[in-house]
């Protein structure tokens, strides 16, 4: 009998958090511009509930960032889907993520792309999103832990890099890891607000840039980041 209720109540939470993604979808992406309709499946069919820490799973589809420890956060739906939407992601194509955090960018960026490389600074983060991912089903994501900041240059060049810290400037290794026509989105700026730019790579290796939103990240850490020797 109690394994009945139990199953009863997970099943009924399952249905509140699939009407949930529903809705942060229509109410959240569609009406403040995410069109592309890859990354509005992706993000509709991500459980964004398991990557929060068990307190905070009630406000999973809140319109803003939350807490997942060690002083950092998985950041609001919106901004997820308008990083994976600039990055243009196509079914072939490898990305690198830099601060890897929770997971969640990750597993939305391996709905759209053939490989995903995730990079975390903090080991508690990354070895909780490496089992994360590996139990959800995400079979076509690694999570190294190092410094991203960087880049990850033992598997460059890449197709795209999504860098879910903010930078006080654009590092340079990850504009040399990009492949001929890739993009780079990343958060540039001052510590308490900063622009999400997309710079795209010519085949010549000279590149442009795009201001798409403002934004607010947790900052980039690491040899090119906050307080780093590059900076």
């Amino acid at each position: 009998m109690q394994d009945g209720v139990a199953a009863a109540a997970a099943s009924g939470e399952a249905r509140q958090c699939a009407q949930r993604r529903a809705d942060m979808v229509e109410l959240q992406l569609k009406r403040r511009g995410i069109c592309d309709p890859r990354v509005l499946e992706a993000m509709g069919s991500t459980p964004r509930e398991e990557f929060v820490p068990e307190t905070c799973r009630h406000a999973a589809y809140r319109d803003e960032p939350l807490p997942i420890g060690e002083g950092q956060t998985i950041s609001q739906p919106f901004m997820v889907a308008a990083m994976a939407e600039a990055a243009e992601l196509r079914e072939t194509e490898r990305v690198l993520e830099v601060g890897a955090g929770c997971g969640y960018q990750a597993a939305i960026l391996a709905r759209l792309a053939r490989e995903v490389v995730a990079v975390e600074c903090i080991t508690a983060l990354a070895d909780g999103a490496r089992e994360r991912l590996a139990r959800l089903g995400f079979a076509n994501v690694r999570v190294q832990r190092g410094d991203g900041s960087g880049g990850w240059p033992a598997e460059a060049p890449y197709d795209a890099i999504v860098v879910s810290a903010a930078a006080p400037q654009v590092p340079r290794p990850l504009v040399e890891q990009l492949t001929a026509g890739g993009r780079l989105v990343i958060p540039v700026g001052e510590s308490q607000s900063q622009e999400l730019v997309r710079i795209r790579k010519r085949a010549d290796g000279s590149t442009w840039q795009q201001t798409l939103h403002y934004c607010r990240y947790v900052p980039l850490v690491g040899e090119w980041g906050w307080g780093g020797t590059r900076r």
